[in-house]
């Protein structure tokens, strides 16, 4: 089940997006509704979602802010944007947070669909659009398996390098010149699992040498490991590993 959260000012609106996902992807679950951004952003520091469907104009902090601080923070969560304006400049800098899609309102259907396959294939990249099958390299237009396998093997050392960079999907995939879907669905056949979950491995397992070997504040550990909000770092820590920073580096003795 993907746990989505929608965040939307107008309740009519917000339900009728809810009654949308209750007919056609019942794979989703709606866990959370917040009315603006400021609101999404509490929940997310103390409960993790999967994806996030949001409106651009609200109170008090409107749709293109959230997105730009839960990126900041290191949230890769995909994100697809609802709104009333056509405007350029919104889908433009809606673009370059690396959201899944952008749609207007009133929301058409079929494009409500495609972009909750988007979120599908985001978060599960081996189901791809052609019923699960795993790209097949040259016959795709993708790389040769033995290019793949390098392209892999760069993307985890650039990865282990830099687990404070900016690790989204997008900047991976143009770091690497690969479409950003074909990229997730290339990691999970040549690695058997998520990029997402590697990325977020690889800054726990930082964090827990940082934990280890210094007396560093956990503020500092959680942005040295990748994460620019504390408490988000915190919650995924004890996901990983199943206590606090904290009570990790007093059992570690430091």
């Amino acid at each position: 089940m993907i746990k989505l959260m929608l965040v939307e000012d107008e309740d009519i609106i917000r339900k009728g997006i809810r009654d949308l996902i209750g007919r056609a992807a019942p794979d989703f679950e709606v866990v959370y509704e917040a009315a603006h951004g400021k609101e999404a952003l509490a929940y997310l520091e103390r409960n993790v979602v999967d994806a996030i469907i949001t409106d651009i104009r609200m109170r008090e902090m409107d749709g293109l802010q959230m997105v730009e601080k839960l990126r900041a923070a290191g949230h890769g969560m995909p994100i697809v944007i609802v709104s009333g304006y056509g405007d350029f400049v919104y889908a433009k800098k809606a673009l370059q947070f690396g959201i899944a899609d952008y749609l207007l309102k009133p929301i058409d259907r079929k494009d409500f669909a495609a972009a909750l396959d988007k979120i599908r294939l985001t978060l599960n990249p081996s189901n791809g659009e052609a019923g699960g099958a795993a790209p097949e390299s040259q016959a795709d237009g993708g790389p040769p398996s033995s290019e793949g396998r390098r392209i892999i093997r760069k993307l985890k050392n650039y990865i282990a390098e830099h687990p404070d960079g900016d690790l989204r999907l997008q900047t991976l995939a143009e770091r690497v010149h690969l479409n950003p879907s074909y990229l997730s669905q290339l990691f999970k056949q040549e690695e058997g699992g998520n990029l997402s979950d590697y990325i977020a491995e690889t800054r726990i397992r930082r964090a827990c040498k940082l934990l280890e070997t210094t007396k560093l504040k956990v503020y500092d550990i959680a942005r040295l490991s990748g994460y620019q909000s504390p408490k988000h770092f915190m919650l995924v820590f004890k996901q990983h590993t199943g206590m606090t920073p904290g009570t990790y580096r007093e059992r570690k003795g430091m």
